[in-house]
């Protein structure tokens, strides 16, 4: 599958304004409901992401008619970074392609906390990007095997959910969580 084939990257560039300056507004409300999202979880005030873009409660809602679409934008954006970030580590080499690309996912935990509390399980987004995500990282992964660097007695669905529950921890900060990550990750690597 081509990176044009995902599907997530179709809901965002058909919800996306053509305008530059609208277009602008888009993202910018994009970028602050994220860090609203990873502050506050599902119950991030509208008004308080308005005022992180820098635009009115009215712009908001001309983007984003509903609660439910600017977090499936939200999600789906999260996840067209995830891919994008697969596309820009694929020709590194295959341990440090994957890593990277972990770490770029543990950030993409976060918001998908927050949007799960918002959405149903039976939200078609969930799916559409879940496709998208494993077509680009589990490749990253495939490779890493393949390169004798990764365990093969696991799966992409493993390490996904390995690195999904340390993300679900609390940790004092950044620098405990990448530990922690890296720690895990050491068991995943094989060594000569």
């Amino acid at each position: 599958m081509t990176a044009q084939q995902y599907p997530v990257r179709e809901l965002v560039a058909s919800r996306r304004p053509h305008r530059k300056d609208a277009a602008r507004n888009y993202d910018a409300l994009l970028a602050a409901a994220r860090e609203a999202f990873a502050e506050h979880g599902a119950e991030a005030s509208l008004e308080d992401i308005a005022k992180r873009a820098g635009v009115g409660i009215g712009t908001l809602y001309r983007n984003f008619p509903s609660r439910r679409e600017l977090f499936e934008s939200v999600y789906a954006d999260e996840v067209n970074e995830l891919v994008r970030v697969a596309e820009e580590v694929a020709e590194r080499e295959p341990w440090e392609a994957l890593t990277s690309w972990l770490t770029r996912f543990t950030d993409y935990m976060v918001t998908k906390r927050a949007v799960r509390e918002a959405l149903d399980d039976e939200s078609e987004i969930f799916d559409a990007c879940r496709e998208s995500m494993y077509a680009a990282g589990g490749p990253l992964f495939v490779r890493a095997q393949e390169a004798g660097v990764a365990r093969r007695d696991m799966d992409f669905g493993d390490l996904l959910r390995m690195v999904a529950g340390i993300t679900a921890t609390v940790f004092v900060d950044e620098a405990q969580r990448d530990r922690v990550l890296g720690i895990a990750l050491d068991g995943v690597r094989v060594r000569a």
